[in-house]
């Protein structure tokens, strides 16, 4: 199954530069479609070994082990943080730091019932993929924190804009915009996408 926000059809037979394929692990792959189905038979991989047993998700050793075991097949970075600069996320130097803080912020909701339990999934979600932590796969990965969030909460998955058959470029451009205002503290775009 592709995700429909990071998937478009439109980029499908595109070409993976030289430099888009620095650090990948399979040679076999050269277009886009090939890297986008590599990516998500290592997340399906990923969905299992967070289920096999009970994870603390609110833990860094374990959000990054998440991310290298959905991207471990396919990229050597996979679950190491970033160290360049990106255009958008935090400075690479406060990655650690603004990782802990989440997790600590999440804690504190979910010990002191801050928020219901849908919202504090999707604002400790939005939290990652805005420091963006990692080389790639940062909307992937917060996206399936925020599922594995909800469900130690007692909540099912989000469907993540998955619910109405609309095209990828119509999600991915909900996503965005929801991801906009949350970034400009208004959470109730974002959680309704969640759940739509």
């Amino acid at each position: 199954m592709s995700d429909p926000l990071f998937d478009p059809d439109d980029e499908a037979n595109t070409p993976l530069t030289a430099e888009k394929r620095e650090g990948l692990i399979p040679s076999y792959i050269t277009l886009r479609h090939e890297l986008n189905e590599a990516e998500q038979s290592n997340i399906g991989a990923a969905l299992r070994w967070s289920g096999a047993r009970s994870r603390d998700i609110l833990d860094r050793e374990v959000l990054s082990e998440l991310h290298r075991q959905m991207f471990g097949d396919v990229w050597r970075w996979a679950g190491q943080y970033r160290a360049t600069a990106r255009n958008i996320g935090v400075d690479a130097y406060r990655i650690s730091m603004d990782v802990q803080q989440a997790i600590d912020d999440a804690r504190y909701w979910v010990e002191n019932d801050t928020y219901p339990p849908d919202e504090i999934a999707v604002r400790f979600s939005h939290r990652l993929v805005a420091i963006h932590p990692f080389p790639n796969g940062n909307g992937r990965f917060s996206r399936l924190v925020g599922d594995l969030l909800a469900g130690h909460l007692g909540k099912p998955p989000f469907t993540w804009g998955r619910k109405n058959l609309i095209d990828a470029g119509q999600t991915r451009a909900r996503y965005v915009e929801a991801l906009r205002g949350a970034d400009n503290h208004d959470i109730g775009p974002l959680l309704l996408f969640a759940r739509s």
